[in-house]
């Protein structure tokens, strides 16, 4: 994950749950390639095909609610998404994104302004996420420069790994 990031945003309301994210029946694997194709599908039958890497999920409040299937975050990565905003999170979604290294930001007026398929361009050292489409600028709180390496790492075991020079 690159510290800055540039995609078409894809919003989303309020309560976005996991079942949302990654219908339940899909839940025989945890294979991140078996999962993007389903990803969303419940709530946004196109987004799957249509979704682009470097993409940007935008969102309300308590984004990736329900059940603590880390499914749901390895679902939205693996379609290439490059970050996640909303107005909150479930922590236990939260968690999960962090853990494998699905970058995630909170900003409220994200989610009141922009409009799906509006490019949005984000500065994660910065917390400065720009909406290039209506020209407005929305300040999030910066990820401490651990959870971007996290991210950058693909995830907390690789970022753990390269910690321990490998081992």
């Amino acid at each position: 994950m690159s510290e800055r990031t540039r995609g078409r945003a894809w919003v989303y309301g309020d309560n976005v749950d996991t079942d949302v994210i990654i219908p339940a029946r899909y839940l025989s694997t945890s294979a991140p390639e078996e999962l993007a194709p389903h990803c969303m599908e419940d709530i946004d039958s196109s987004f799957a095909s249509s979704v682009r890497a470097g993409d940007v999920i935008v969102a309300g409040a308590n984004f990736g609610c329900g059940s603590s299937r880390e499914h749901a975050p390895i679902a939205i990565k693996a379609n290439g998404v490059s970050c996640v905003i909303a107005a909150s999170y479930a922590r236990i979604f939260y968690r999960n994104a962090i853990n494998i290294g699905l970058p995630i930001l909170e900003c409220p007026e994200a989610g009141d302004a922009v409009k799906s398929g509006d490019e949005l361009e984000i500065d994660m050292a910065a917390g400065k996420i720009t909406d290039r489409t209506n020209g407005k600028i929305f300040d999030a709180a910066p990820p401490p420069e651990f959870l971007r390496g996290i991210f950058a790492a693909g995830g907390l075991v690789p970022y753990v790994r390269e910690r321990l020079g490998g081992r």
